[in-house]
């Protein structure tokens, strides 16, 4: 990476993978929510109910098993007035991927450093928790354009945790303040933007687009 090619002083560009990469799951749960007859965002609600130690935390940390995490989910969900088993929700994770996303991080690449933090399980093919090889093939093919992606189910650790993000900067041979990080969760954006990078919320493909290209300096289409 040339110093010609740090547009805006930029050094690295690093992802979140589902809901930025791939659209996102948060769209399955409504329309789960709404088929079963339960409250919008019903499942997130089980998910921010003791974010750190519910079942959804420790399945993401490789914690628990499968099974574990599907009967605690349940329990969780049943105390909070629904009926979710833990392996619905997962079958509702592996969103499709955003083509325009993916042509953003391929032009990314031609200039900085790319790398990927993703909260995920141990279920499904890969890292993007597909349902399907042909799902997983696609999301092996974006993710083998990272130069490095950690994975919380992995390294049993998870985004929010600041540590998730000083490390993915280490690996990368990065500083912080000369690097960007996209992810669709708030929470998750607090400690990055703590660190002194720039962070951009995604809330849909062509918002993250623009905003990257005005961080960056650069078309990204």
């Amino acid at each position: 990476m040339s110093g010609n090619d740090m547009k805006n002083g930029i050094q690295a560009v690093i992802w979140d993978f589902g809901g930025v990469l791939t659209s996102s799951p948060f769209e399955a749960f409504n329309r789960f929510e709404a088929e079963r007859g339960l409250p919008k965002d019903f499942i997130r609600q089980v998910n921010s109910t003791n974010p750190d130690s519910n079942a959804w935390a420790l399945f993401e940390r490789s914690d628990i098993s499968l099974d574990v995490f599907d009967e605690k989910f349940s329990e969780e969900a049943k105390a909070l007035g629904g009926a979710v088993t833990g392996r619905e929700v997962v079958s509702l994770l592996s969103g499709d991927i955003r083509p325009a996303m993916v042509t953003a991080l391929k032009r990314c690449k031609e200039h900085f450093k790319v790398g990927c933090i993703t909260n995920n399980v141990s279920a499904g093919k890969g890292a993007g928790m597909a349902r399907s090889q042909d799902k997983a093939t696609a999301v092996a093919d974006v993710m083998a354009l990272f130069d490095h992606v950690i994975e919380s189910s992995k390294i049993g650790m998870r985004k929010p945790d600041p540590r998730i993000y000083e490390m993915a900067c280490e690996t990368l041979g990065v500083d912080a303040n000369k690097s960007i990080y996209l992810d669709d969760l708030g929470i998750n954006l607090k400690p990055a933007r703590a660190l002194g990078m720039t962070t951009i919320k995604v809330l849909n493909g062509e918002q993250a687009l623009k905003e990257l290209e005005a961080a960056v300096g650069l078309s990204l289409r």
